[in-house]
């Protein structure tokens, strides 16, 4: 067990503003991506579509993060990575205006489909060069600071673009989005440093060998379960607080704010665990994320008790990420650039299969349903993330 106790250095002004940088671009392209949920119904209107179809919008996204992701990856890998960042952030920017023009559902679905895959490629070159200027000390802290935007882009920056998409129409929320991606290129432009990709003898087949290697897949089966865990529970917590808890109307928000704001704290204090003990921190956020689980099946009624337990569910699922990030791209040694993007895909696979997983319990059993089976699966999950921790990279 690698526990470090030394005092990590500060990390240089330029490489706080290289973070600062990611940090904003991930927070836009995280805004984007959550931004349609709230502007379904309207979407759906504009384009003459039902709420279903437009529901692909969302779901055109998560494909095109989790499998064009690591295929975008794969083949810009020997790129200089300021030169993908501030490619994929232009596209982004491009992708996002294609929506705001046209009037055609296929187009904006294909859109999405592409904008996530961008937005992989994103996370996996981000996370590569937020390593990359700071200590390796720091390293968990520094991919933290990447998963903090998207955290808060969903917390704040999506509700915020509902409302303004209420006010002026989903198109003019999509050009406030697409102006502050153009914002947040001029500033990859000027404050990403170069770094060069991986050389020839480091691509190609030696990255999918290494980034696919079983040590780093039995992390992902831990990532998968993290988010089908807790997405089987999440995914239907309005009907749960309505139906269970007695919570409607209004409140209903301030429930899901205290949720934001605890993922957010937890991605904040999963990168100090992560650098502390990656292994560690995760059996813990899964037995601290099954514990809540099983509070919110027995506790479910009262007001107080779930607004406490909904705190602490995000805490520790948020607060995994960063551990989970560390581990994978730790175990895939030479395989760590293409390895960057893996964790992002794992996780989109369990949020799908969570809700799935969940919506298929409350159709069999009802609302209270949903939760139970989460704490099931995280439940199985504690002990394969022990086994996990026992894994290392193997040194070529």
């Amino acid at each position: 067990m690698d526990v470090r106790t030394q005092a990590v250095p500060a990390a240089p002004p330029s490489a706080r503003r290289t973070l600062s940088t990611l940090f904003a671009a991930n927070f836009v392209l995280g805004t984007a991506e959550t931004l349609v949920i709230g502007l379904l119904v309207v979407i759906s209107g504009d384009l003459g579509v039902s709420v279903p179809a437009a529901g692909g919008l969302v779901t055109a996204y998560a494909v095109g993060l989790a499998a064009g992701g690591p295929l975008l990856t794969m083949a810009t890998v020997r790129l200089d990575r300021r030169t993908v960042v501030r490619g994929s952030v232009a596209v982004f920017v491009v992708g996002n205006l294609l929506a705001v023009v046209t009037a055609d559902y296929l187009t904006f679905l294909v859109a999405r489909g592409v904008t996530g895959a961008l937005h992989g490629l994103f996370l996996a070159t981000a996370f590569t060069v937020a390593t990359a200027v700071v200590p390796r000390e720091a390293a968990g802290r520094a991919m933290a600071a990447i998963l903090l935007g998207n955290t808060l882009a969903g917390a704040f920056g999506a509700p915020l673009g509902t409302a303004l998409g209420q006010v002026a129409g989903w198109r003019g929320a999509f050009v406030a989005v697409a102006a502050l991606g153009a914002l947040v290129l001029a500033a990859c432009w000027f404050l990403v440093p170069s770094l060069p990709g991986a050389s020839a003898d480091d691509a190609g087949r030696g990255q999918l060998r290494n980034a696919f290697a079983p040590r780093v897949l039995a992390l992902l089966v831990v990532c998968f379960l993290v988010f089908a865990a807790s997405c089987a529970a999440w995914s239907y917590v309005v009907p749960f607080l309505g139906e269970v808890t007695g919570v409607s109307g209004a409140m209903v928000g301030v429930y899901l704010m205290i949720y934001g704001a605890a993922t957010a704290a937890g991605a904040y204090v999963g990168g100090r665990l992560a650098d502390w003990d990656a292994s560690r921190a995760l059996v813990l956020g899964l037995t601290g994320l099954t514990l809540s689980l099983v509070a919110l099946w027995f506790l479910g009624s009262s007001p107080v008790m779930v607004a406490l337990i909904l705190a602490l569910l995000g805490l520790c699922t948020m607060g995994m990420a960063p551990s989970l990030q560390h581990r994978v791209v730790g175990l895939a040694g030479p395989g760590a650039p293409l390895a960057q993007s893996l964790p992002a895909s794992a996780a989109n696979v369990g949020v799908a299969t969570g809700a799935a997983v969940g919506g298929l319990a409350i159709t069999g059993f009802g609302v209270p349903a949903a939760v139970a089976v989460g704490a099931l699966i995280g439940a199985v999950a504690i002990p394969v993330a022990m086994a996990t921790s026992r894994l290392r990279p193997v040194r070529e």
